[in-house]
């Protein structure tokens, strides 16, 4: 937080440009251009393009960070709050915003002169921007001002004439010695000629802002805060906006919102609520000051809202209290304005913060709610840049001039139904795992967190190019299955990937289809003949694993047999998962890609090999025998109420009219148990279907998108819950709470001593993981403790465990 003269601001925003077409590291093809030059709206008496900005916080505190906003199509500014205790030291890192938003400090880090100097100079170079970029074709922008905590605070020496010179920029000495600077440096760069650059300077207005947002303390009395509002507006002659505080809808509705929503781990304490100011006290005190402004002539409204106290648990930041924002305050923001809206009919307005960000702007500016500030969106990865993204948007709007009750009602409903608030999911840290040198922090996370390190960027602008064949090519250099990966591959790519913290992951997964769709060679590079050997490799099993190895093998010249059990080639993916999953015909196409590089196929071969027998003929051998052998329950079950998870969906992939009863459970929290569920739906007759899980949703290791698809087939998902037995048709099941977290990072589950539910069950389907197959290692002699870490070969020599 260093402050930058403004002479050399201006400098380093115009020689950047110059050499770059850039300004603090924006692009030219992020500065916003409203689709109407002419304001199209009015918000207290002032021309306002997008009703949009950034929130009094970090993003409001240095010029620079205002003019970056302000490029990028922010035009309402809330200046970040000033105090009388200018000079405080804080306890650092004191922001987080991984998911929602956490901060421990509550002031400026400027002193009131410094934050002055940085507003104005914002103020004068905002106006030059506007004229060289042509945004519009006079000021389309507000400052607001914002001030805390209390009456005497705010009527002391130095907060009064930072109000007076923001109301009048004339009163203070460096308004004019600014844009001496600014006169000397523009004609030097020879941006504008001096007369015009005298005259555009000459034009900036000297008020900088006529209104002021009041920030008090969470526990001020409602007596302070409505003797605060009526200074403001009668001594001050400001319009007035007042923030206030989630805590007026009382402890029980915000934990019970905050559960709804999936936050149910930020941890509350009940006085936070009790010491704050309550709901009628703040209608009775609103109603005064609505009445006390229209008599003095200046506009009152209200801003929602400001934190919430909350328990610090993350231990990532000090202290024993943190202030909560961002998404997770959406909820309540939204609930406490329709309250309001509710209350007073329409007839105050309300500026909007708590949570507000791209995936909400529209259903908030909707309901008549406006401006909307931003603070934890814009500290994610992506930056100023989302402000581009949300005023574009929102450009075409129109804007309710007064809140809509009714519309407001219907999102309120909404909320907890939109998955975007649901973090049942937690996201990626999105960090790699090993260090970055210094001065090159470039990487892909989508690349380091893929397994076989796929050049995902680069077949993504291939793509992007319409370069079918090359992207094709490209994908198939490390990958014989893009099909199969394009359609069922587990994603580390896109759980990595930093654009969650933007809109959403990039469909890396599925782009690998379009490569396979809309190429025109069916033929791969192939460089076998000019490497062909006479050497014969055997591989045992022909699922993912073993075609893999065949493939690349047969590429660098091996004579390749791959020998399997089932009729047909493509092991679980193609004798157990289901069609909804994969389509056969996604399946064929990568086993032709395979065939085409010469791998011959024996497949009804006896799953009992002799290595001994295949050395005669192979020189080298790779087993990708698979892991088949399920993992049982604990406890008996009769054999007609109990299937395994592999039993289960290979019979449905052959006939899926069979006869499992009508009250269907699943155990485990994985793929392959939403995937039993969804068949199981399926299947005439059944009537209900469960997933039982031990932990939570948040620490399930099945693919989001997969549970996402079972709430949409109406199956439900039980937490928190461990089957101990099985009687008269009946399953039993332990209750269990989250410990501490084990090895994975997960949560532990435990036993809550005593207490049971229990499920009617026809048929209880295990899906809780499966082994390899040790025994027909066992009688092949290879010894799973003296495999070669580092080639996979085992205690035979050229054999090798895949």
């Amino acid at each position: 937080m260093y402050p930058i003269n403004i002479n050399k601001l201006v400098e380093m925003i115009f020689t950047e440009y110059s050499k770059h077409k850039t300004i603090f590291g924006i692009s030219k093809n992020k500065f916003f251009y409203p689709q109407l030059i002419k304001q199209k709206y009015s918000f207290l008496d002032e021309p306002c393009s997008t009703l949009i900005g950034p929130a009094a916080g970090p993003h409001t505190q240095l010029a620079q960070n205002i003019i970056a906003s302000y490029l990028t199509g922010g035009r309402f500014f809330e200046l970040k709050t000033v105090q009388k205790l200018d000079s405080l030291e804080f306890d650092k890192p004191c922001i987080e915003a991984y998911k929602e938003g956490y901060n421990t400090e509550w002031s400026t880090e400027l002193s009131i002169t410094d934050a002055y100097d940085e507003y104005m100079k914002a103020w004068i170079i905002l106006h030059i921007l506007n004229k060289y970029f042509k945004f519009s074709d006079e000021r389309d922008f507000i400052f607001n001002m914002s001030v805390g905590y209390d009456l005497n605070g705010i009527k002391e020496n130095k907060v009064d004439t930072f109000i007076d010179n923001i109301k009048n920029a004339s009163t203070s000495s460096n308004f004019e010695s600014f844009k001496s600077d600014v006169l000397v440096e523009l004609t030097s760069l020879q941006i504008f000629s001096k007369e015009k650059t005298e005259k555009l300077l000459k034009s900036i207005p000297t008020t900088i802002s006529n209104s002021v947002t009041l920030s008090t303390m969470h526990g001020c009395p409602p007596e302070d805060i409505e003797a605060i509002c009526k200074y403001l507006i009668q001594q001050k002659q400001l319009n007035t906006f007042v923030k206030l505080n989630p805590t007026l809808l009382g402890y029980k509705t915000v934990k019970t919102l905050l559960d709804n929503n999936g936050f149910d781990k930020i941890q509350l304490k009940e006085e936070s609520f009790t010491h704050d100011l309550q709901y009628p006290d703040a209608v009775k005190m609103l109603t005064r000051l609505i009445v006390f402004a229209k008599e003095q002539k200046k506009h009152f409204g209200i801003k929602l809202s400001n934190t919430l106290p909350s328990v610090n648990t993350r231990g990532y930041l000090p202290g024993e209290e943190m202030y909560m924002s961002g998404r997770s305050l959406f909820p309540l923001t939204i609930n406490l304005a329709n309250k309001l809206v509710n209350e007073f009919k329409g007839q105050i307005p309300i500026s909007f913060s708590g949570g507000a960000d791209f995936f909400n702007i529209q259903g908030i500016l909707e309901c008549g709610l406006y401006p909307v500030t931003f603070a934890t969106t814009l500290l994610k990865p992506g930056g100023y840049a989302r402000i581009k993204q949300i005023a574009e948007k929102i450009d075409s709007m129109m804007i309710p001039y007064t809140p809509n009750g009714n519309k407001l009602q219907i999102l309120s409903n909404k909320i907890s139904k939109i998955q975007k608030y649901k973090p049942s999911i937690p996201l990626n840290k999105m960090k790699i795992k090993e260090n970055l040198p210094l001065f090159d922090c470039t990487t892909a996370p989508c690349v380091r967190n893929c397994p076989i390190e796929q050049d995902i960027p680069g077949y993504i602008r291939l793509l992007s190019e319409k370069k079918y064949n090359e992207a094709f090519q490209l994908i198939i250099s490390n990958n014989p299955l893009p099909s199969i990966t394009g359609s069922i591959c587990d994603h580390q790519c896109m759980v990595n990937c930093t654009r969650q913290h933007y809109d959403e992951a990039v469909l890396i997964r599925e782009l690998k289809l379009v490569a396979t769709k809309n190429r025109k060679q069916n033929k791969i590079f192939n460089k076998r003949n000019e490497l062909k050997t006479s050497i014969k490799v055997a591989i045992i099993g022909a699922g993912p694993s073993g075609l893999s190895a065949g493939y690349f093998l047969s590429l660098a010249g091996f004579d390749v047999t791959i020998f399997d059990k089932n009729d047909k080639p493509g092991g679980v993916i193609k004798n157990i998962i289901p069609d909804f999953r994969i389509a056969d015909s996604l399946i064929e196409q990568d086993i032709d890609l395979i065939k085409s590089t010469g791998v011959k196929f024996k497949m009804n071969c006896s799953s009992d090999f002799s290595i001994s027998t295949l050395k005669k003929e192979y020189k080298f051998i790779y087993l990708s025998i698979g892991a088949e052998i399920p993992y049982g329950l604990d406890f008996e079950i009769p054999k007609d109420n109990y299937l395994q998870a592999s039993q289960f969906l290979k019979q449905y992939k052959k006939d899926n009219n069979f006869n499992i009863g009508q009250n269907v459970l699943v155990i485990g929290g994985g793929n392959t148990a939403m995937d039993c569920a969804r068949a199981a739906k399926k299947i005439p007759n059944v009537k209900n279907v469960k997933i039982v899980y031990r932990r939570t949703k948040e620490y399930m290791p099945a693919d989001f998108e997969e549970y996402v698809e079972i709430i949409k087939e109406n199956i439900e998902f039980v937490e928190l819950l461990s089957p101990v037995s099985f009687t008269n048709g009946k399953c039993k099941f332990q209750k269990m709470k989250l410990g501490e977290p084990d090895k994975s990072g997960r949560r532990s589950p435990k036993i809550i001593d005593g207490e049971f539910i229990d499920f009617p069950a026809d048929m209880i389907i295990s899906a809780i993981g499966e082994s390899v197959d040790k025994e027909i290692l066992n009688q092949n002699l290879i010894r799973l403790s003296k495999i070669n870490i580092d080639t996979n070969e085992t205690n035979i020599e050229n054999v090798y465990l895949g």
